[in-house]
């Protein structure tokens, strides 16, 4: 079998329809590609819905499980998958409409381990299947994967790109569970490994902005486990960081992306740490565990990936140990009153 796509679902009764037309709105045939859909212990119509649509399209396939959050579910749709290449989608978010199988196409013909393609966010609503124009690709420009980084800003999110299944399971690779930022790990850990990795300029995918979607839940227990996690995030990209080869010719490049990448996770969580709960007396043990990785100050945060104003404005701030605390409390007291 040539793809699986590996969708994991939890409560996406109002999206997961328009998700799955848009994948059979590809010219892919049924007996080349499997859909598998991972509810993730759905309350609401979820697996109804992947069950209506299983009736009447073979290429899809139902794994039905317990609760255990998206890089739980993940790992399980992974498990099943028996495609020459992986594909992993949410569900609220949809494909341009026949541009798949040519992604695919230059996947196989090049035997690349990865390759990515252009994602657009769109509105909560919108339902825009098609994409911009492209001319037909025959030659990609091919490096390992820490060339690709050295020279490419790269997203965090796994959906953005195809990954062949032998390289990701011959490596062990698997999304950590019961943590958010998991693809935002895994993929650094993809990339800082491949042989083989491409970008093609194929307007495929579209990323639907949700309010309610996790990274933007601001319930306080979720929104303080998000904190804690991105924390977890910087450290595991120390490792990360120290198995670079120094001899590789990208090296320095590769790793001055990286470490931004690292201390974006400090930035944000200091951002949402803003706006949670917890109490500012947390900060210096976990600065003072970020100073032991180099992932704060944030020297290496600002630059062609991250510019502006409000983000020199907050690094000034958070540089200085001894304005964050008057600063958040300062903050806080303006946010009570104005949200």
């Amino acid at each position: 079998m040539r793809l699986s796509i590996v969708i994991p679902c939890y409560n996406m009764e109002a999206y997961l329809p328009q998700c799955l037309d848009s994948l059979l709105a590809q010219e892919l045939d049924p007996d080349e590609h499997e859909i598998i859909v991972v509810n993730d212990g759905s309350k609401d119509r979820t697996l109804e819905i992947a069950k209506s649509y299983q009736a009447q399209n073979p290429q899809i396939e139902i794994i039905d499980k317990k609760n255990a959050g998206v890089g739980a579910a993940r790992n399980s749709g992974l498990d099943k998958a028996i495609g020459a290449y992986i594909y992993f989608l949410d569900p609220d978010d949809y494909l341009v409409e026949n541009r798949l199988h040519e992604v695919l196409n230059l996947a196989e013909s090049q035997q690349v381990d990865i390759l990515s393609f252009i994602s657009i966010p769109v509105g909560k609503d919108d339902y825009i299947t098609d994409g911009a124009p492209f001319e037909p690709v025959c030659e990609l420009d091919i490096s390992d994967g820490i060339s690709y980084i050295a020279k490419k800003k790269f997203h965090n999110e796994i959906w953005w790109y195809l990954v062949r299944k032998e390289f990701l399971t011959s490596n062990n690779h698997r999304f950590i569970e019961g943590r958010w930022m998991e693809d935002a790990i895994l993929t650094a850990e993809l990339f800082c490994t491949a042989k083989r990795m491409a970008h093609v300029d194929i307007d495929l995918h579209r990323y639907r902005i949700l309010p309610t979607s996790a990274m933007r839940n601001k319930t306080p227990e979720h929104y303080n486990k998000v904190i804690f996690d991105n924390a977890n995030a910087a450290h595991v990209f120390d490792g990360l960081i120290k198995e670079i080869p120094k001899e590789h010719p990208k090296a320095e490049k590769c790793i001055q992306r990286l470490k931004t990448r690292q201390q974006s996770f400090v930035f944000f969580l200091l951002v949402r740490l803003m706006k949670s709960d917890l109490s500012v007396k947390r900060i210096p043990e976990m600065l003072s565990g970020f100073e032991e990785i180099d992932a704060y100050p944030l020297k290496k945060f600002l630059g062609k990936d991250y510019s502006g104003f409000s983000y020199s404005f907050m690094v000034f701030i958070f540089n200085r140990k001894y304005l964050i605390n008057p600063f958040i409390k300062i903050f806080r007291t303006f946010y009570a009153i104005v949200r």
